[in-house]
């Protein structure tokens, strides 16, 4: 393996073109044949490595804290430490450092008194909802069964997707049935907190393998401060973890597959749908379209066989996520809520729905506008991330745990950690708002965050993400800015839309693939059988 720093060399040959040297006049692009329209650079050998440190000022920087950056010479990934084992063990780290952080919850905070899961920051939903939903009862089956005495008259049964609810279930068999109900309480968090590290650890594998000479821009995801604070709220590193293993599915070349693992991530959380919308557009532009078809025909196989069974045995309790998701109100977290709480909004909750659902559809055009008219042809993950964040921007609801739902696209889209912590930083400032507004309200004598600076704190979480939109967007339209182009690469978790010719686009500048493979070597840009290994 080599550095970057030989990358260069191998791939500036003097008779490639220039990394942007296609760019021209729209009707000059047009009017040329086929043979002589733009062309993508030739990317370097597959065999190379990015070392973050070589590419990266914060890397770089931090790097000295260990010695420098590596060498020319150095030896990456050939040892028994390859870099998808260093990651995953980081990962553990940093998640059992989030387990640490919720010990105060978990030795009395979930248990006793009003305020001080909140006032610890250590809130989880899981031992809440043991008992809350039914699963410290013996043989009861959610969806199927109702859940026992509920708080809510109107929740009759679980209201999370199918895949999710049978994870938790899956739990419970697993949590001693004797003993006091705080110590099985505890249990059951502790026995979903390691499920869901191994879902983690899954994810952060997926990612080393997406981008194949990038197998490091993964540690963004094992180092994030949200893994730790937000990985146990609730079961979202289920769906993540598929979703990410779909990616790289995808970036492999096994579309079907690909569409499997996004389906039975959509039958866990319903996010990962979305992202066969950045798909079929650039399916689209690149004349890929039976690939796409292949991963749709996956993922609705895939979501149907895990969720026809629940709606065959008890639709009204299949459906109940769906009727819940519809009838809740403005909640936490979202621009929604600084409108009704200040009175500058104040609609029912079905206009609000129609209001998010025409802003989400307005955003879904826009994104697909630029997919389909930008010079270049944007990277999937690029189109991923903007979808996904004008879901999350858009919602009446943005739970903290949300968060790591962009965490894995974040890294492909834009894998620079100055950026990435710009924004890591504002998520855990709105993680800290939102539970001392919480201890705000549960405490006696109001102590915590009042509205206005938890409306601040939500304020700083939209601007954070919408920063590594405009970081984004503004690569996808200068593809020099891009770290991951800046090489010569197109698309390296694009799978057969990497470095494949455009035949539709709305600007009529159309992007060939690149005329050759550097020498000796396996270029993702022709794509060869060796992708598949």
């Amino acid at each position: 393996m080599t550095s970057s720093d030989q990358q260069a060399g191998d791939a500036g040959q003097a008779d490639e073109p220039a990394p942007h040297a296609w760019a021209g006049p729209e009707e000059d692009a047009e009017a040329a044949p086929a043979a002589a329209r733009p062309t993508l650079p030739v990317p370097p050998p597959e065999d190379t490595v990015v070392v973050p440190a070589d590419e990266d000022p914060v890397s770089a920087a931090a790097s000295e804290l260990i010695g420098g950056a590596p060498g020319r010479h150095a030896l990456l990934g050939v040892s028994w430490w390859t870099a998808a084992r260093v990651l995953a063990v980081i990962t553990v780290v940093v998640w059992a450092l989030g387990m640490i952080q919720k010990v105060p919850c978990y030795d009395s905070g979930w248990f006793y008194g009003a305020s001080a899961q909140y006032d610890h920051a250590c809130y989880s939903d899981i031992p809440h909802l043991f008992s809350l939903r039914g699963f410290n009862l013996p043989g009861n089956i959610p969806y199927v069964d109702k859940i026992p005495n509920p708080t809510d008259p109107t929740m009759q049964y679980l209201e999370y997707p199918v895949l999710t609810g049978l994870f938790v279930w899956g739990a419970a068999q697993l949590t001693p049935m004797g003993g006091a109900e705080v110590y099985r309480e505890q249990i059951f968090y502790l026995v979903n907190a390691g499920m869901l590290m191994v879902c983690a650890v899954v994810a952060v594998v997926a990612l080393s393998r997406t981008h194949r000479r990038r197998p490091w821009d993964a540690l963004l995801f094992a180092l994030a401060p949200v893994l730790a604070l937000d990985g146990t709220i609730n079961w979202d590193m289920l769906a993540v973890a598929l979703a990410a293993v779909g990616m790289a599915l995808w970036a492999r070349r096994y579309p079907v597959w690909a569409g499997v693992l996004i389906g039975l991530a959509t039958a866990a959380k319903l996010y990962p749908v979305f992202l066969l919308g950045p798909l079929l557009v650039l399916c689209l532009r690149a004349g890929r379209m039976r690939e796409f078809g292949q991963a749709f025909a996956g993922a609705a196989v895939a979501w149907l066989l895990v969720d026809i069974p629940f709606m065959v045995a008890n639709f009204s309790g299949w459906a109940t996520f769906y009727t819940f998701s519809e009838s809740r109100g403005v909640d936490f977290g979202s621009f929604w809520l600084i409108l009704t709480q200040n009175n500058w909004l104040n609609v029912d909750t079905n206009t609000v729905n129609t209001i998010v659902a025409i802003l989400l559809i307005v955003c879904c055009l826009g994104i697909g506008w630029l997919a389909l008219a930008a010079r270049r042809r944007p990277r999937f993950a690029q189109l991923a991330f903007l979808v996904i964040a004008a879901f999350t921007l858009t919602n009446k609801v943005y739970s903290p745990q949300y968060v790591l739902w962009l965490l894995p696209l974040a890294v492909l889209a834009r894998p620079r950690w100055r950026d990435f912590l710009v924004w890591q930083a504002c998520e855990v400032l709105y993680f800290l708002g939102v539970w001392y507004y919480l201890a705000y309200g549960a405490s006696g004598d109001q102590k915590g965050l009042p509205p206005d600076w938890y409306h601040a704190s939500i304020a700083v979480h939209i601007l954070g993400t919408l920063y590594l939109v405009v970081i984004i967007v503004r690569d996808i339209l200068s593809p020099a800015s891009d770290p991951v182009r800046a090489d010569g690469s197109d698309d390296p978790s694009g799978g057969v839309l990497d470095g494949a010719a455009d035949v539709f686009t709305l600007t009529g500048v159309k992007v060939q693939a690149p005329p050759q493979r550097p020498s000796g070597a396996t270029s993702y840009a022709v794509g060869s059988s060796s992708l598949d290994g």
